[in-house]
């Protein structure tokens, strides 16, 4: 479920000069700490790009076993975080912040985390994160703090500091300057929509493997085309859910000559069929039964 809070900004131009700040807030903001301390992240964090800061929730209590939950009302298993210590926690970082751009809970309840969502958010000045745990949040907190709910996946976890860490690192490297191959960013999985191509390197031939000729013939708009056909393929053998039924269809997987090795050409055909199937395409009849002879 999605809530969009009266009054909170929309979002920021690409170009940034502030860092962008990122505030978690955790019952073990250790883990979270250590887990920014390395790789891209990290380096942006010394650089200046993006400000995060974890925040330990017990550090919002007012008793002396700074309690963050209690037993449901209505009766059940488990216990539910209590409201009062994630508000003060979220009023206190705005107070020192500024107003979050978005509140943002991560919970098995929320909506599916996608790369476009990855991509508004990191068009943002100012996030706050609260990692969900134990049976969940007060619904009144919800209501009344959060912009959005996300969930990374259809499974349960025992907090939510990792999904706060997938959703961070995401939206981290499409924040401008953070990756230094700003067209590796734009290039890769999900970008438009599809998985990416097969990747390769040296050397040319392993363990009686050949890379594709067509990569090594130095011409670029077959090397564009026969990728683009590979990101195609591969989403419609692998996630046809992000394909819509003319998507799929749209293409015969034709390859230029020399693209594929002749493993990936048997790949290729043994694939079509049932990929066509998932994604809801009528498959060639004519097809099947010349395959069903052989």
């Amino acid at each position: 479920m999605w809530f969009a809070a009266e009054g909170r900004p929309k979002g920021r131009p690409t170009t940034k000069v502030e860092p962008v700040t990122i505030d978690v807030v955790t019952i073990f903001p250790r883990l979270v700490e250590e887990a920014l301390a390395e790789g891209v992240v990290a380096r942006a964090r010394e650089s200046g790009k993006l400000d995060i800061r974890a925040r330990d929730l017990r550090e919002f209590t007012d008793d002396k076993h700074r309690s963050v939950d209690d037993v449901p009302f209505g009766g059940g298993p488990g216990m539910v975080m209590k409201p009062e210590p994630i508000a003060r926690a979220i009023e206190a970082v705005e107070a020192e912040r500024g107003q979050a751009s978005a509140v943002i809970l991560m919970t098995p309840q929320g909506r599916r985390f996608t790369q476009a969502e990855a991509d508004r958010l990191s068009r943002m000045d100012r996030l706050i994160v609260i990692c969900g745990r134990y049976e969940g949040v007060d619904e009144r907190l919800t209501e009344m703090k959060v912009t959005d709910e996300y969930s990374i996946g259809d499974y349960v976890l025992t907090g939510g500091e990792l999904p706060a860490l997938v959703l961070i690192d995401a939206v981290a490297r499409l924040v401008p300057g953070v990756v230094g191959d700003a067209e590796s960013v734009a290039v890769e999985s999900f970008s438009g929509g599809l998985l990416d191509h097969p990747q390769y390197t040296r050397p040319a031939v392993w363990r009686g493997r050949e890379v594709p000729p067509v990569l090594l013939s130095g011409h670029h708009a077959e090397i564009d085309r026969w990728r683009s056909e590979q990101r195609r393929m591969r989403t419609l053998e692998r996630r046809p859910d992000l394909l819509t039924a003319d998507e799929a269809g749209a293409s015969e997987w034709s390859e230029p000559s020399g693209a594929n090795s002749s493993a990936d050409q048997e790949r290729s055909a043994s694939v079509t069929t049932q990929a066509r199937r998932g994604a809801g395409v009528p498959a060639d009849k004519s097809k099947e039964k010349s395959d069903e002879g052989d």
